[in-house]
């Protein structure tokens, strides 16, 4: 058993926790596409994106858990492709939840052992609702600090928001990793601040900068090794 406690690691969630390193864009793509849509990826994600702002300025955003928030998102996306009137919102829904689900119970073995001798946290560009979407898929529990950018008011790769989970009470916070999909808004600026980095990205993703990341990971996974060595 390893000695309580080692440090903190930090997690981001959409492409991290919820993902082996594909953003929700791709999964929703995925989904859309098992359900008859016909748009490439690029067209579908400017509409996507699209949908993200709206889901931001959506009322009641705060208010919503993990499946209803995928299933507004769904709602607002859908009236933006050109196919998607023919398409039942449903089934897309149903396909990302259900992959979600998925992929956050099997890390939920890899969260339960890091737990034991680290402090964990969540530092995630997402809408005010992150702590309630966290308890409906069964991990909040694991979490000592969750930094939303929709309630803190900053946004990665702005530093503070890191500076806002490092400076919470209580927290051993060094030692301390950053584990992420996101090279310019999770690595990049963790490691400017000095923390070790671990990337979640294919291979074939190359490193924007030399010396960082500490480790890339293929799955999240792979990290419980990492930490182990």
């Amino acid at each position: 058993m390893w000695a309580r406690v080692r440090g903190l690691v930090l997690f981001d969630f959409g492409g991290t926790l919820d993902a082996d390193g594909a953003r929700w864009s791709v999964r929703f793509h995925a989904a859309y596409r098992a359900a008859g849509g016909k748009q490439s990826f690029a067209a579908f994600d400017r509409s996507f994106r699209e949908s993200d702002r709206a889901l931001e300025r959506l009322s009641g955003i705060e208010r919503l858990g993990f499946r209803a928030m995928v299933d507004a998102q769904t709602a607002l996306l859908l009236p933006r492709l050109s196919d998607g009137a023919g398409l039942s919102p449903r089934a897309i829904a149903d396909q990302f939840h259900s992959s979600t689900c998925t992929t956050v119970r099997r890390n939920e073995e890899l969260l339960e052992r890091l737990h034991q001798s680290y402090h964990l946290g969540v530092v995630s560009n997402f809408t005010g609702n992150l702590e309630r979407c966290l308890e409906e898929l069964g991990v909040m529990r694991f979490f000592s600090v969750v930094a939303d950018s929709g309630r803190v008011g900053i946004t990665k790769p702005d530093p503070r928001l890191f500076q806002h989970a490092l400076s919470w009470p209580g927290l051993v916070s060094e030692p301390a990793w950053m584990v992420g999909d996101n090279f310019e808004s999770d690595i990049r600026p963790a490691a400017a601040l000095g923390l070790s980095t671990a990337w979640l990205a294919p291979e074939t993703e190359k490193s924007r900068e030399t010396g960082i990341p500490t480790v890339r990971l293929q799955t999240l996974s792979d990290l419980g090794r990492v930490l182990d060595s």
